[in-house]
């Protein structure tokens, strides 16, 4: 199958769902705004969801074209998947078919308070892979094919995220990529060493400032973290067990 012809739209649906995600988080904290003032433009729209359900649209479109059935893709409801160390861990889009995991993604993004919520983010990630991955040794997901994972990321582009940040380092030296680096290059590494390390398969960075995001806008920093990469590597691993 020729992954071309199948992700030929991919650029405008990804700026469809960038320009989806800064329009809902705008639309989310102007609902907000009246009710409670102290959390305007902020706390609503972090904790409004469904910011990032276009580009889940626009994945599960792209894995029914190569021959995944609907029925097996879920990224509105049924996405508790047992744990090793928790019961059971929530997703943002499962592909289970022929009572197989085939896929568990994670779609995230950042926008402000990148020193409070940089190491949230990350471990959250991380403890979700171990768990996971803990699971499958363990036969959780029955005779199972080896999961995909995927990790896809959208973080607000703006001179706070750009800023270099600096690192205390009171014991030991902190890792050269890290000295002096910017939350938005922390981000990038993040991403990279999550695959290098095969936590998940794939992971794809994007960069966006809120009033060109609007309009779809976007930037990729990495050739090796992007989203044409991200889908090739799922929609192959798709197509191996249609």
């Amino acid at each position: 199958m020729n992954f071309d012809s199948v992700i030929a739209d991919l650029d405008a649906r990804t700026a469809e769902a960038v320009a989806f995600y800064w329009q809902t988080r705008q639309r989310q904290a102007s609902k907000e705004a009246p009710r409670d003032k102290s959390t305007q433009g902020r706390r609503p729209a972090v904790t409004g969801g469904a910011q990032m359900d276009r580009f889940l649209e626009f994945i599960a479109d792209y894995l029914i074209k190569v021959g995944i059935p609907p029925c097996s893709i879920h990224f509105e409801s049924r996405l508790e998947l047992p744990g090793f160390f928790r019961p059971t861990k929530k997703w943002d889009l499962v592909v289970v078919k022929n009572d197989q995991l085939l896929v568990a993604l994670e779609a995230k993004s950042q926008v402000g308070s990148f020193g409070n919520n940089f190491n949230n983010r990350t471990e959250e990630a991380m403890g979700s892979a171990l768990d996971l991955w803990t699971a499958f040794r363990e036969r959780a997901f029955n005779p199972s094919v080896s999961p995909w994972l995927g990790y896809l990321f959208l973080l607000q582009d703006c001179e706070a995220s750009r800023r270099a940040v600096m690192t205390e380092e009171p014991h030991f030296p902190v890792f050269p990529e890290f000295k002096n680096s910017s939350y938005a290059t922390r981000y990038e590494w993040f991403c990279r060493k999550l695959v290098r390390e095969r936590h998940y398969t794939a992971s794809a960075f994007l960069l966006s400032k809120d009033d060109q995001g609007r309009n779809g806008q976007y930037t990729q920093p990495a050739s090796d973290l992007t989203i044409q990469h991200f889908m090739r590597s799922l929609l192959g691993h798709a197509i191996a067990h249609v």
